[in-house]
Order: structure tokens, then C-alpha cells, then sequence
């Protein structure tokens, strides 16, 4: 399977899949006897429906028209009774088909974010976050109304139908032959809605899914919609996708305003033959007046559950539509995932090595070439280089966020696609540029529910890397309402936050890209207060485009388009008059700077 394939709505098969229909189910077989006590009553339901009818046929035959007062009070408190008891067993059914549909879809939802959870980061490179919603979403949502009302009540409809056809032969079969014989017309009409309607619903669940995803990426980018004067633009764009959904529904909606319509019609045709050919035996005493009326309410009993059932296909046909994306995202191959056997692995003891690392996020589109360096335990090494030189690559695959195609990164001569992937993450703490954090407080996305880091243990990183001032002025400090990516905090605030929730990790590696960028000089100096306590004992790979703030690492390693040019120390590099050189003289330059004249003369 490829891995685009299964966001491509479009390119949904428009048959039905057996196998598809078999693997949702299994998240309904584990509850396999609530469902055979829903189909058992069904079953009672489907015989009081009958025996409603043939009660009141015998109370028009050998009540009413013998002027029997005694059986007329008879059957019909044995009427009254089967009313009674359908309308208990309903209820009980009622609230089985709920419970059912409800663990299913929990069930379901569960494996979908377990999966989601260990699918790699490519993956969410190439699809759209209001995609993924839509799926975990409104397509589960689509399967819960197919589970709580479809299948459970299936049975009872078939068996109504089945058990009123065999009653109405064995009466009469003429008669019943009539009413039949609106079967091919209702077979035809069948036919062309669910042929229609199958491919009306796959659409409009793709429309539903692309205006998912657009609304997503313009709520979360909206700082830029609004900064740029982007509201009419994307509105237009947003009007464009609604009235596609819309039309899709309309669509829909055609077939069943049409579909619904002609089952009425051939439903009446069956009636004025029952009443034609029933009348005129009623008056030639060939049929009672009883039978007729047992016919009539038969004919409506046969019509209701074809029209429940339509209704039922049609509640499938959405299920279907939404399964079939459901399974293609539970089928997604997890690309980057731990060894079946993994080899011991304790931690960095040694170094950390990439041998002749090629990556390419695409084909043969290559971001690394040929990539060779070390890093040795305890070293802090720097990572510089144009923007799109490789840097955040490599330490995403360091973290095994990727896979390389050639080469190898090892860990103390382990290849890290041989280490167990939590254990390997474990041993590393990520800090980042744009710092994450999650709705909750200031506590919890510093321990990141990890229940075995204590509120002592929060308080004291918070401290330790100068962020504790700032949460202690905050309204409930360490019970601060964070709210969605931390948006009532300044930059610098969530970065102090990531140093102390990685120091609350105590990684043996820890990642920086570009920590100390857009902050004021305050902060920047807090943050380089924390920066030095946080290395100390640790192995560390530093990415900065500002080479004032590394100065001090014990290797720095100059990429170029994916390649290694130079490694060395500052003064090294700075001494070469290479790539490195004119880097730093740039940045002087920027920062209007006078560039210093020797590397030895340089304070960092």
C-alpha cells in the first residue's frame, strides 16, 4: 500500500469489500452476546408485530361478525398485552443497541490513537492534521450510528419479512401473489438508489474531509490570515469547499426525496390490489371481511421493515464510506518502529556516530550525503550552516523520528535501528525553537504525565533552570491553566518550561535546536544560566544560526547542502577562513559588529 493512499478519498474503490465489512465488525464480536440477546428480541418483536394482525383478524371473524361479546374482550386484552410486551422489549433492546455501539466505538476509537501514536513523523508530514480529525471524528461517529442502529435490529427485520410472506401464502395465495408481485418494481427502484446513493455519500464525505482539513490550517495560522489581510481570500477559498459539500449533500438528499416517494407508491399499488381483487371476494364470500384487514395491516407490516432496511443501506453507505477510510489509516504501515528483538541498551556510554548517513525525505531527493561525525560522551557539539543544510535532519534521526535509506548511526557501536525505540528515546530530552505545550497547567507539561516525577522533583527543575520566578508569579503557579500550545505565555516563558521539563527527564543526550532565538536579552541571559547547568553531564548536539551562542562547544560541524565541510573548534574554524569564517563575519556584520581580528582575542 502506498502511504498517500489512504487521505486520497478520491480514490476510494466504489465496491463494496466484504473484507472491509469483516474487519469492522471484529470490534462488535467481543460483545457477541448482547448482540445475540438484541437479535433474540428481535425475533419476539418481529412475532408480537405479527400476531397483532392475526388477533384482530380473529376478533373481526369470530368476534365481531359472530356478535360475540366474549372473544371480542379476549382478544383484544391479548391485543393489548402484545402492545405491553413490544413496548418493554423495545426498550430493553433499545438500551442494548446503545450500550453495544457505544463500547464498540470505543474500542475502535482507542486502536485509531494507539496507531495514530506510533505511525512516524513522515506520516504527519504528508497529511493534513483536519484529515486525521475527520477520521477519528465524524467517520467514527458514521460506524456508531451503523453499529447502534443497523445491524443489531437487523435480524427482527428479516424474519417480519419472511414470517409475514409465509402467513400471508398459507392464507391466501392469491391474494398474497398480488402484493408480490410489486416486488420487481421495488427490486428495480432498490437497485438504482443504492448504486447512487453509495457514490453520493463517498463524496460527500471527501468534501467533508478537505474542508477539514483547510478550516485547521487556517485556525492555527490565523496570526498570519489576519497579519496579511488574507480573511476575503480564504473565505472565498472556504465558500468554494462549503457549496462543494453542500452540493454533494444535496445530492443525497435527491435520492432519498425520490427513493422514498416510489416505496410509497408501490406500497399504495399493493393496497388498491388488496382492496380491489379483496373487496370483490369479500362479496362473493370467498374471503372474510377479516382476511382483507389481515392483508391491509400485513402490507403495511411487509413495506415498513423494506423501508427500514432502505433506511438501514442507507446508514451503511455512510458507514461504509467512513470504514473504508478508517481501515486505510489502521493499515498504515508503521515505518519507524522497534526491533522485534531489540539489543540491551543502558544508555550512551562511549559516543554517538554517524557513518556515511545518506537521508532523503522523498525518493532520491537527497537532504544528507554522505554524512560522517562523532560525538563523544560528554561532548557538546554544534551544529551551523544555512537554513535547509541538514541540521534539524540530523537530529531527528538521531531520535529515529526518520530512517535512513544508507549508512548508520550507532550508539556505542549499536545500530540505533537495533535499540528498543522507547528506551533509545528515553535517553534524550528535545528542545526546540517552538517550544510545545499542552492544555493543562505548568506542572503537567513539565513532568508530561510521567507520575513517577513528584511535585518536589517539578519545583526543583523549575528552579534550577531559572523558570521558577516567573511560575510563581503566575495565578495558582505550578496549577496554572496552560491553555492550547501555551498561548497566554511569552517565548521565552515556554522555553524556560521545555529546560525544565527536559532536566525533569534527566536525559544522557539532549537536543537544542535553536533554543535561545526570538527572546529579549533578559530572558536570553536566564536561558543561558539554564543552558550551562543543563549540559553539564550530558552529551549534547546544539543547533544555532546565532554562532555567538556556541562559541564555547567542543566540536563544531559546518554543513553546506547536506554535506560535512569543516569540523573543528571555534577558534579552528575561525582560522581556516572557510565556510565558518564567513558565517561569524556576516553575522557581525548583521548585528553591527565590528568583526574581531584573531580568533585568539575572542571573549565568546
Amino acid at each position: 500500500m502506498s502511504h498517500d493512499t489512504f487521505i486520497e478519498d478520491d480514490r476510494i474503490s466504489g465496491a463494496a469489500d466484504p473484507r472491509l465489512t469483516l474487519r469492522l465488525l471484529r470490534f462488535v464480536v467481543p460483545y457477541w452476546r448482547m448482540i445475540l440477546a438484541s437479535s433474540a428480541i428481535s425475533l419476539v418483536l418481529a412475532l408480537l408485530q405479527i400476531a397483532g394482525p392475526c388477533i384482530v383478524k380473529i376478533t373481526i371473524d369470530d368476534g365481531i361478525a359472530k356478535n360475540n361479546t366474549r372473544e371480542i374482550i379476549l382478544w383484544s386484552g391479548l391485543f393489548l398485552a402484545t402492545v405491553i410486551m413490544g413496548f418493554a422489549l423495545e426498550y430493553a433492546q433499545g438500551m442494548m443497541i446503545t450500550w453495544v455501539g457505544q463500547r464498540s466505538m470505543f474500542d475502535l476509537r482507542s486502536a485509531m490513537f494507539a496507531h495514530v501514536q506510533r505511525l512516524s513523523v513522515a506520516f504527519f508530514d504528508r497529511h493534513p492534521v483536519g484529515r486525521l480529525m475527520t477520521r477519528l471524528t465524524s467517520d467514527v461517529q458514521a460506524l456508531n450510528e451503523l453499529f447502534s442502529q443497523g445491524i443489531m435490529t437487523l435480524a427482527g427485520d428479516i424474519f417480519l419479512l419472511i414470517g409475514i410472506a409465509v402467513i400471508m401464502l398459507s392464507i391466501d395465495a392469491k391474494l398474497s401473489l398480488l402484493v408480490f408481485a410489486t416486488g420487481p418494481l421495488l427490486f428495480l427502484a432498490g437497485s438504482i438508489f443504492r448504486r447512487e446513493v453509495r457514490i453520493a455519500y463517498r463524496d460527500a464525505r471527501a468534501r467533508l474531509s478537505r474542508m477539514n482539513a483547510y478550516l485547521q490550517e487556517n485556525i492555527c495560522g490565523m496570526r498570519t490570515v489576519q497579519a496579511y489581510n488574507r480573511q476575503s481570500s480564504n473565505f472565498s477559498l472556504f465558500s468554494a469547499m462549503n457549496d462543494s459539500y453542500r452540493a454533494a449533500n444535496k445530492k443525497t438528499i435527491f435520492y432519498h426525496a425520490v427513493f422514498f416517494p416510489v416505496v410509497e407508491l408501490i406500497a399504495a399499488i399493493a393496497l388498491a390490489l388488496i382492496v380491489w381483487y379483496g373487496g370483490v371476494s369479500t362479496l362473493h364470500g370467498t374471503i372474510t371481511l377479516g382476511t382483507v384487514f389481515l392483508f391491509i395491516q400485513f402490507t403495511h407490516r411487509f413495506f415498513q421493515p423494506i423501508r427500514e432496511l432502505t433506511e438501514k443501506f442507507n446508514v451503511f453507505q455512510t458507514a461504509l464510506a467512513s470504514g473504508e477510510r478508517i481501515i486505510k489509516l489502521l493499515d498504515t504501515p508503521v515505518d519507524v518502529a522497534s526491533p522485534a528483538r531489540p539489543c540491551p541498551f543502558n544508555g550512551l556510554s562511549r559516543e554517538i556516530r554517524f557513518d556515511h548517513v545518506w537521508f532523503a525525505y522523498k525518493g532520491e531527493e537527497w537532504v544528507l550525503h554522505d554524512v560522517s561525525f562523532t560525538v563523544e560522551r560528554g561532548q557538546t557539539v554544534a551544529l551551523v550552516g544555512h537554513t535547509g543544510s541538514g541540521k534539524t535532519t540530523i537530529t531527528s534521526l538521531l531520535a529515529r523520528y526518520y530512517d535512513i535509506q544508507r549508512g548508520a548511526i550507532t550508539i556505542d557501536g549499536i545500530n540505533i535501528r537495533d535499540i528498543d525505540l522507547v528506551a533509545l528515546r528515553r535517553q534524550m530530552a528535545v528542545v526546540m525553537q517552538d517550544v510545545f505545550l499542552f492544555t493543562g497547567d505548568i506542572a503537567s507539561n513539565i513532568r508530561l504525565g510521567d507520575t513517577t516525577i513528584t511535585d518536589d522533583a517539578v519545583r526543583q527543575c523549575a528552579q534550577y533552570v531559572n523558570a521558577a520566578s516567573f511560575i510563581e508569579s503566575l495565578d495558582g503557579d505550578y496549577r496554572h491553566e496552560v491553555r492550547e500550545r501555551g498561548a497566554t505565555l511569552s517565548v521565552g516563558q515556554k522555553q524556560l518550561l521545555a529546560f525544565a521539563r527536559a532536566l525533569a527527564f534527566d536525559p544522557q543526550i539532549l537536543i537544542l535546536d535553536e533554543a535561545t532565538a526570538s527572546i529579549d536579552t533578559e530572558t536570553e541571559l536566564l536561558i543561558q544560566d539554564a543552558l550551562e547547568k543543563l549540559l553539564r553531564g550530558r552529551t549534547a548536539i546544539v543547533i544555532a544560526h546565532r554562532l555567538s551562542t556556541i562559541q564555547h562547544a567542543d566540536k563544531i560541524i559546518v554543513l553546506h547542502h547536506g554535506c560535512v565541510r569543516e569540523t573543528g573548534s571555534h577558534d579552528e574554524l575561525l582560522r581556516r577562513e572557510g565556510i565558518y569564517h564567513k558565517l561569524y563575519k556576516l553575522q557581525y556584520k548583521g548585528n553591527g559588529q565590528a568583526s574581531p581580528a584573531a580568533p585568539g582575542k575572542m571573549t565568546g
